[in-house]
């Protein structure tokens, strides 16, 4: 995926949010916009926009002197969803078909996704919403055949507070799983000790992917990831970031994620033109691809 006119105010607008999250002065900010300005005159239109959003969160910490600007706010979201997490199991162990259930639990955690979002919704709203909705892409099928085939599942997270809702997935497969962090903090994505806190370890091998960018940028990532995510039968990728970075890529994934912005759900996975689009609701996407 290409950076599009779309993702240029969005990117100031986030860092931006990241500047005044951390209440940075006023010319602090004025001069973290300036900053992201200059970065996107020299970046390439076929730049992916993980890659851009990386470079101005880079300047951002830079600016503020601040490792991780979003770390209490990752805090408040992990804490928010363990309030929920029982009533998320219950609704898997009562329903009737509990694996679909699961996976929308799953997808309803991405709505915690501070870079798009100064806040987010409601997320026992946000569940019930994402329960009774249609998918508007859905291999669901698909992905039960590629799990029947496997005893090992590669999960790649997203953000902090999302790994719990990931967790209610996780635990109701019977498959050995690696679930994936970040290196290091970027935005509210999760990190080892944010997937910890979510009690990720008390079901999956937690690893982190050596990068401290948005989604999963293959050449930032180590070797010791790398070797996992070309033996991986399943890979389970939540995420827009996870999407813009790896649909390319010539692996089983499955994109698991609510789609918040109109250049990723009409452009790229709708493939429709986004001019003829005028406002889009959030849309939800269980994505694979089938391979040789």
């Amino acid at each position: 995926m290409q950076t599009y006119l779309d993702c240029y105010p969005c990117i100031i607008k986030q860092a931006l949010n990241a500047a005044r999250l951390v209440k940075l002065s006023e010319e602090d900010q004025h001069t973290i916009v300036l900053k992201v300005m200059v970065i996107l005159q020299d970046i390439s239109k076929e730049t992916i926009p993980p890659i851009l959003a990386h470079k101005v969160h880079q300047m951002v910490k830079s600016v503020s002197g601040i490792k991780d600007p979003y770390k209490e706010a990752k805090k408040a979201s992990t804490e928010e969803a363990l309030r929920i997490y029982p009533w998320l199991k219950q609704i898997v162990s009562q329903s009737k078909t509990p694996l679909e259930t699961a996976i929308r639990i799953s997808i309803a955690g991405n709505i915690i996704d501070l870079g798009v979002y100064e806040t987010y919704s409601d997320l026992t709203e946000t569940v019930n919403r994402v329960l009774d909705i249609p998918f508007d892409i859905n291999h669901l099928e698909q992905l039960k055949k590629a799990l029947e085939s496997t005893d090992k599942i590669l999960f790649l997270g997203d953000n902090a507070g999302e790994t719990v809702f990931d967790r209610v997935l996780l635990e109701y497969l019977p498959h050995k799983t690696t679930y994936v962090v970040k290196g290091g903090p970027i935005l509210n994505d999760a990190t080892l000790q944010d997937a910890i806190e979510a009690g990720l370890d008390k079901k999956a091998t937690i690893v982190d992917n050596g990068s401290s960018a948005p989604g999963t940028i293959m050449e930032l990532c180590s070797k010791d990831f790398l070797d996992l995510f070309k033996s991986a039968k399943v890979i389970l990728a939540k995420g827009q970031a996870n999407y813009e970075s790896l649909s390319q890529e010539q692996a089983p994934i499955y994109f698991l994620l609510q789609s918040k912005c109109p250049v990723i759900a009409i452009l790229y996975i709708l493939g429709v033109n986004l001019l003829t689009i005028n406002q889009q609701k959030t849309k939800l996407f269980i994505k694979g691809k089938k391979y040789e």
